[in-house]
C-alpha cells in the first residue's frame, strides 16, 4: 500500500493538550503535551539560491539569524475530570476512545489515572515565531485552541503572558501578542512559491519541551493534501519535526520563513522523516487578516463538488478532465439563487481557471461575503457564465449525511446493460421501507454484480439513481434505456447521479469494464 493511500485512510486530527496517535499509522499534528514545562510537485523554473551558508557549508549563519525569533508557546487548558479506570482522558463517551492515546511527561509516560478531584491542570507545548518587533507572534491554531491562558518563552528564557489576537481553524493558524519594553528579534516571510523539490530547509521549534532545536532537510514534495481541512496545500519535508514543533518556522537558506511546521506522518508518534508545513504564501495572507483581530469570514457558494475524472469527462462530452462537478446544490444557497444546477462543471471562478475542486474551494473562500463574481460553467455540452453573489460560510451548515439507507431485497428487476446493476422502481412499499419523500423519484439499486463495472465504480445496493448523463429519470426502465442510449452514442462511460444517505454524488461507470 502506498503512503498516499495510507494517508487517505486516516483523518488528520489534533486536540489541544493531546499528541494524537493513530495506531498503527498516524498523521499527527506536531504538538507536545505534558504536565511539565503527501503528491503534486509545484511547477517552477526558479533557480536554486546559494543562501547565506558559511564558506564551509555550515548553516550556522542561518540559525544565528533566525533562532532568536523562535519562541516556545505553553498553554493551560481546562482539565477534564476522569474517573478511576477510564481508558481515555477524553471521557468515556468520546468518539476518539478507539483511535487515540495521549502522551504526558517528557518521556511520554502515561499519566496515572486519578479520581476527578485529583486531576491536575493540563499544559500543552508548541512553538511559534516573532514577525513583529512589537511582540506579534505566529503559531498554529491547534497549539492554542481552547486554552485558558497562554505563555510565551523567548529564546533568552524570558517568560511573558500572551493574548490571542485572532485564530483560524480552517488554515490552522493563530496570532498572539506579547508586551515588552524593548524591540524583539523578528524573522521575515519568504516566498514559498519559489521552493523547489530538493531545496534545503531548516525546521526550528521546541520538540518534547527539551528546548529550541534546529533540524535540517530538504523539500520532499509540494501540494500535499492530508484531508485535514479545505485549504490543504502542505509542503512535505524530511527535516525531523516532532511533538512540540507545531507552529515553529520552516526557513530557507536565506533565513526567511517559507512554511509553518504543522503535522507529521509517523507509525510511532516520532519523526520518521515525513513532516508537513503550511506554505508561507498561504499563511502570510491569513496572518495579515488575523492581525486585524478576530476570525476570518470565508466566501460560500453552497454546492457539493467532486473531481472530473476522465470517465466523467467522457460521459458529459468534455474533451479533457478538469473543473469541479456539482453533485448537489444546497437549497437557498448563493449557488441555488444564481441558477447553478446539479451536473454543472465549474471550470472557472472570478476569472481564474478551476482545475479541480480544491481550486474552487480556495478561490471562493478568499472572496469576501457579499462580492459578486462570475462562474464559468460547462452545462450539457455548452459553456456559459453565471453571476453569483458570494455568501458567508457558516460552520454550522450541515454537510451531506453518510448514513446508510436500508436497501430493499429483490430477486427480480430490470438489469441495466453491461454495467451490472439490478434495478427496481420506487413503489409505495419501497418508499415507506426506505423512508423516502413523496417527491423522490428514480430507480433503486437492488443488486450489484461484483464482477461488473458498476461495482468497481462504487455503486452500492440501496443507492437511488436519479439521473443518467444529467437527465432526470423516474423509473428503472428509464435508467436502463438511458444507459443503453449512452452506450450506443459511442461514449466510453455513463454518468449516474446517485443519492445515498440524503446526499448526492456523481459516479462515472465505464462501459469497457462491463
Amino acid at each position: 500500500m502506498s503512503p498516499m493511500s495510507i494517508l487517505r485512510r486516516h483523518r488528520v486530527a489534533a486536540l489541544l493538550g493531546a499528541a494524537l496517535i493513530i495506531s498503527p499509522v498516524v498523521v499527527s499534528f506536531a504538538q507536545n503535551t505534558g504536565n511539565t514545562g503527501l503528491s503534486t510537485v509545484a511547477a517552477t523554473t526558479q533557480t536554486p539560491v546559494v543562501g547565506i551558508k558559511a564558506p564551509n557549508g555550515s548553516l550556522a549563519p542561518v540559525v544565528a539569524t533566525t533562532k532568536p525569533a523562535v519562541v516556545t508557546v505553553t498553554t493551560v487548558m481546562k482539565a477534564q475530570a476522569q474517573t478511576m479506570g477510564e481508558p481515555s482522558p477524553f471521557g468515556g463517551n468520546s468518539p476518539f476512545d478507539d483511535y487515540f492515546r495521549q502522551f504526558f511527561g517528557d518521556q511520554g509516560a502515561p499519566m496515572p489515572r486519578t479520581p476527578p478531584q485529583q486531576v491536575p491542570r493540563q499544559e500543552a507545548l508548541g512553538s511559534g515565531f516573532i514577525v513583529g518587533a512589537d511582540g506579534t507572534i505566529v503559531t498554529n491554531n491547534h497549539v492554542v485552541d481552547g486554552a485558558t491562558s497562554i505563555k510565551v518563552t523567548l529564546d533568552d528564557g524570558t517568560e511573558l503572558p500572551a493574548t490571542l489576537v485572532g485564530h483560524d481553524a480552517k488554515n490552522d493558524l493563530a496570532v498572539l501578542k506579547i508586551k515588552t519594553d524593548k524591540p524583539l528579534p523578528t524573522i521575515k516571510w519568504g516566498d514559498s512559491d519559489k521552493l523547489m523539490t530538493g531545496d534545503q530547509v531548516l525546521a526550528i521549534g521546541n520538540p518534547f519541551g527539551i528546548g529550541t532545536t534546529v533540524t535540517s532537510g530538504i523539500v520532499s514534495a509540494r501540494g500535499r493534501d492530508l484531508h485535514s481541512g479545505p485549504f490543504d496545500d502542505f509542503i512535505q519535508i524530511d527535516a525531523p519535526i516532532n511533538h512540540g514543533n507545531s507552529g515553529g518556522p520552516l526557513v530557507d537558506v536565506n533565513g526567511n520563513v517559507v512554511g509553518i511546521n504543522t503535522a507529521i506522518y509517523s507509525p510511532n508518534g516520532g519523526s520518521v522523516g515525513v513532516g508537513f508545513a503550511i506554505p508561507s504564501d498561504q499563511a502570510q495572507k491569513v496572518v495579515a487578516k488575523l492581525m486585524k483581530g478576530g476570525n476570518i469570514e470565508y466566501g460560500y457558494l453552497g454546492v457539493e463538488i467532486q473531481p472530473v475524472t476522465p470517465d466523467v469527462a467522457s460521459a458529459i462530452g468534455l474533451d479533457h478532465p478538469g473543473g469541479a462537478l456539482v453533485s448537489q446544490v444546497n437549497d437557498g444557497s448563493p449557488a441555488a439563487k444564481a441558477g447553478v444546477e446539479t451536473g454543472d462543471v465549474i471550470t472557472g471562478f472570478a476569472g481564474q481557471d478551476v482545475k479541480d475542486p480544491k481550486d474552487l474551494s480556495r478561490a471562493v473562500a478568499d472572496v469576501a461575503p457579499g462580492v459578486k463574481e462570475t462562474l464559468q460553467v460547462w452545462r450539457k455540452g455548452k459553456a456559459m457564465q453565471i453571476s453569483v453573489d458570494v455568501g458567508r460560510n457558516q460552520d454550522e451548515v450541515k454537510t451531506a449525511s453518510t448514513g446508510n439507507s436500508g436497501a430493499p431485497s429483490a430477486e427480480q428487476g430490470t438489469r441495466a446493460p453491461a454495467i451490472g446493476l439490478g434495478l427496481i422502481d420506487i413503489t409505495p412499499d419501497i418508499r415507506q421501507q426506505m423512508n423516502l419523500a413523496d417527491s423522490e423519484h428514480g430507480a433503486v439499486v437492488a443488486s450489484v454484480n461484483p464482477d461488473k463495472a458498476a461495482a468497481a465504480a462504487g455503486i452500492q445496493p440501496g443507492d437511488i439513481i436519479v439521473a443518467v448523463n444529467q437527465a432526470p429519470v423516474k423509473s428503472a426502465k428509464q435508467v436502463t434505456q438511458a444507459i443503453a442510449q449512452a452506450g450506443k452514442s459511442g461514449r466510453k462511460s455513463v454518468l449516474l447521479l446517485v443519492e445515498r444517505g440524503g446526499g448526492q454524488i456523481y459516479v462515472a461507470v465505464p462501459f469497457a469494464n462491463g
